[in-house]
């Protein structure tokens, strides 16, 4: 750990911690209680312009989170005001929860130093939380310029929103997103803990899962600069991705990840079995050994179904709990400051 990290300073910035909770009436969001965070490796042709157009939008509280830049990434975001700290681990998602350990104000806005996000839209993406959203998310379709994403980049971007759709069963429009605004106390709610590229996509699994109130407004997103060098690998990281969206679904839609398998598992039993059977009717041979796995793959489809179905009844239950927690929670707090 280097001299300049925000680790010797144990706060960036005075907070109160309040709570927000969905409300019709409208808090008032002051630029001192947020905290713009930007994880960082190898950005030093972009970082200096990023931080230089919040401390424009009046957004002085800026912390840069570094994976161990070779550039001068470091010392530029130090030279232009914003707290920098050297991460200890590897990777965006082990950046992120490692910073929200020292920040002491209510509200994060979070994006990506590569210059492709506009500082101009911070009033836009922390406007919803004002309102009692806890989680908002910045939709770069809905403003992109023509050359921002390559066309296999947005193939895979739209391919991965769709299947959130359909495993996770909510519409974020961009859940690959890194354009963020959130509140401390919902983040502090998330059990999060992918080290990667997966953190956007954990983050909005975990929204539906535990319930977030979470809304989508639309972002302008540009090309990244020449000099900039992306640090995504499409194939190797989009891959990941998907893999990380059917995973989550263990605890979040176990329904479909067992149902799945269990479909998977009757569907291959159902085809050795066919096999088995066309042989004996047509030449009269026998496959005891394959009719065997068939069956066993049969049966364990069968049981992973009936497991998806009770599991699915436990998490549906458990929800509910939940919500009836912190309803009374929130109904205390509300009592308490009467």
């Amino acid at each position: 750990m280097e001299d300049d990290a925000v680790r010797a300073e144990s706060s960036i910035s005075v907070g109160d911690g309040e709570v927000v909770a969905m409300s019709r009436e409208t808090r008032e969001i002051r630029a001192e209680d947020v905290c713009i965070l930007i994880p960082t490796l190898d950005e030093a042709a972009t970082i200096g312009d990023v931080i230089d157009g919040f401390h424009d939008e009046g957004y002085t509280n800026v912390f840069v989170v570094d994976g161990g830049s070779s550039d001068e990434t470091r010392e530029i975001a130090r030279d232009r005001g914003a707290h920098v700290l050297v991460q200890s681990g590897d990777g965006k998602g082990q950046a992120v929860r490692e910073a929200l350990e020292y920040i002491n104000v209510p509200y994060v806005l979070m994006l990506d130093g590569d210059g492709t996000y506009d500082p101009a839209d911070a009033d836009r993406m922390l406007e919803p939380l004002s309102r009692g959203y806890d989680h908002v998310i910045g939709n770069r379709f809905a403003e992109m310029d023509d050359d921002a994403m390559k066309a296999l980049n947005g193939f895979g971007n739209r391919l991965i929103n769709r299947s959130f759709r359909v495993i996770h069963g909510a519409d974020y429009d961009d859940i690959l997103s890194g354009y963020r605004a959130f509140t401390v106390d919902s983040f502090e709610r998330l059990g999060l803990d992918s080290d990667g590229f997966t953190i956007e996509t954990e983050l909005a699994v975990e929204c539906v899962k535990h319930g977030i109130e979470t809304t989508v407004v639309p972002v302008s997103y540009a090309a990244r600069p020449e000099e900039s060098e992306t640090n995504l690998h499409p194939l190797k990281d989009g891959g990941t991705i998907v893999l990380a969206l059917y995973s989550l679904a263990k605890t979040n839609n176990p329904l479909f990840y067992f149902g799945s398998l269990g479909v998977a598992g009757i569907a291959s039993g159902g085809v050795v079995a066919s096999y088995v059977l066309w042989q004996w009717v047509q030449y009269g041979i026998g496959h005891e050994i394959l009719a065997m796995v068939s069956a066993a793959a049969i049966l364990l489809g069968v049981q992973l179904l009936m497991f998806g179905v009770l599991s699915d009844m436990l998490v549906t239950l458990h929800r509910e709990q939940r919500r009836r927690l912190e309803q009374i929670t929130r109904k205390s707090r509300e009592r308490d400051d009467e």
